[in-house]
C-alpha cells in the first residue's frame, strides 16, 4: 500500500464548494423529487448540480430544462454506461469537492454540510458517504468490505440460500454492525458518495470500463492503494428508492452486474489469487450469472402461464 502523505493545500478558487453530478436514463419520475430535496437540503455552501442523460426516451432531458434552468444538462444521446456518463460531469465539475448522486433519492436536510464538515476534520478522508434509508426508512447497505472468495460463495447464491446466517455474507455486508457512528470501511455505494478533489485527482475518474456496477468498488480500492480514508457518516441521511433504471432492464442489469463482477476480479484479484482458485472463481461468478438469468426466465413464464391462466379463467 501506498503511504498516505497529507493534501497539498489547494490554493486555487473554484465556483462552488460542491459540484452533484447526476446520471439519468429514464428517469423522468424520479428526477423531479430529487433535485427538488436538493433545493430544499440548503446547503450552506454554493452547490452546482450536473445533470448527464444517457439517452433517455422519456422526458427526462425536458423536464429537467424546463423545470429547473439552474441545473446543468447534457444529453450523450445514447446510454454509455454509469461510469462514462459520471465521469463526463465529473471533468466538468467546477465544484471543489465532488459528489455522485442517483436521480432516484431524496436528500434530507443537512445532510451535504454534515459530509463536507467530516471532510473537513479529516484529512485523511478522500471519500464520504451517508446512511442511505430504504423507502420505508429501514436501513440500507451502502458500506462494505472488499468481496473475497467466501463472500463470492455465499452472497446471493444457493449456499447462501441455505446457511442465510453465514460469517462471510455478514462480514461483507458488515450486518453486525448497527451502523450509528461514524467508521473507516472498505467501499461506499455510488448512490451516494462525496470524493475530495485530491483524491479524486490522485486516484483518477471512474474506471469506464465497467459499464454498470462495481466501479464504486472499484474507486475504492483504488482509494485505498493510494493511502486514502473511505468513511461512513451515518449523521448524513439520505432515501434510496433502488433501481429506478435498472428495474427497467431487470435481465441486462443481471449481465451487467456479472460482468463486471469478472472485471473486478480479474483487474485486482488475478494476479494474487492461488492458481487453483482462479477457475474456481471464474466458474462461481459464471454459475452466480445463470442462476440469476434462469431466476428471471422462469418468473417471467410463470408471470404469463397466471396472465394466460387468469384469462381463460373469465372467458
Amino acid at each position: 500500500m501506498t503511504p498516505f502523505s497529507p493534501p497539498d493545500i489547494d490554493t486555487r478558487s473554484y465556483d462552488y464548494r460542491l459540484t452533484v453530478c447526476i446520471v439519468t436514463w429514464n428517469s423522468a419520475r424520479d428526477i423531479g423529487p430529487c433535485l427538488d430535496s436538493l433545493a430544499a437540503c440548503r446547503c450552506a455552501s454554493p452547490v452546482e448540480v450536473i445533470v448527464v442523460d444517457n439517452g433517455s426516451r422519456d422526458d427526462t432531458v425536458a423536464r429537467v430544462e424546463r423545470q429547473y434552468p439552474e441545473v446543468h444538462i447534457e444529453a450523450l444521446g445514447h446510454n454509455r454506461g454509469f461510469a462514462t456518463a459520471n465521469n463526463r460531469a465529473i471533468t466538468a465539475a467546477r465544484g471543489r469537492e465532488v459528489m455522485l448522486l442517483n436521480p432516484d433519492t431524496l436528500v434530507h436536510p443537512g445532510a451535504f454540510d454534515t459530509l463536507l464538515r467530516f471532510l473537513d476534520t479529516h484529512p485523511k478522508a478522500g471519500m464520504v458517504g451517508p446512511k442511505l434509508l430504504n423507502a420505508d426508512g429501514s436501513l440500507q447497505m451502502s458500506c462494505r468490505h472488499f468481496p473475497n472468495f467466501g463472500a463470492g460463495l455465499f452472497r446471493n447464491t444457493p449456499l447462501g440460500r441455505i446457511l442465510p446466517k453465514n460469517r462471510f455474507a455478514t462480514d461483507y455486508l458488515m450486518t453486525d454492525w448497527d451502523h450509528l457512528s461514524p467508521r473507516r470501511v472498505d467501499w461506499l455505494s455510488g448512490a451516494c458518495c462525496l470524493v475530495r478533489r485530491e483524491a479524486l485527482e490522485r486516484v483518477g475518474l471512474l474506471d469506464d470500463k465497467y459499464f454498470m456496477y462495481c466501479e464504486d468498488v472499484d474507486w475504492g480500492y483504488r482509494m485505498r492503494a493510494a493511502g486514502w480514508e473511505r468513511w461512513y457518516v451515518p449523521t448524513a441521511q439520505i432515501t434510496h428508492l433502488i433501481g429506478g433504471s435498472s428495474d427497467q432492464r431487470m435481465l441486462g442489469s443481471v449481465i451487467h452486474f456479472h460482468q463486471s463482477m469478472y472485471r473486478f476480479y480479474r483487474k485486482h484479484y488475478r494476479s494474487g489469487a492461488l492458481w487453483l482458485v482462479q477457475p474456481v472463481a471464474v466458474t462461481g461468478i459464471a454459475l452466480r450469472a445463470v442462476s440469476a438469468t434462469s431466476t428471471i426466465f422462469f418468473r417471467r413464464l410463470r408471470a404469463k402461464w397466471l396472465a394466460r391462466r387468469r384469462l381463460r379463467d373469465h372467458a
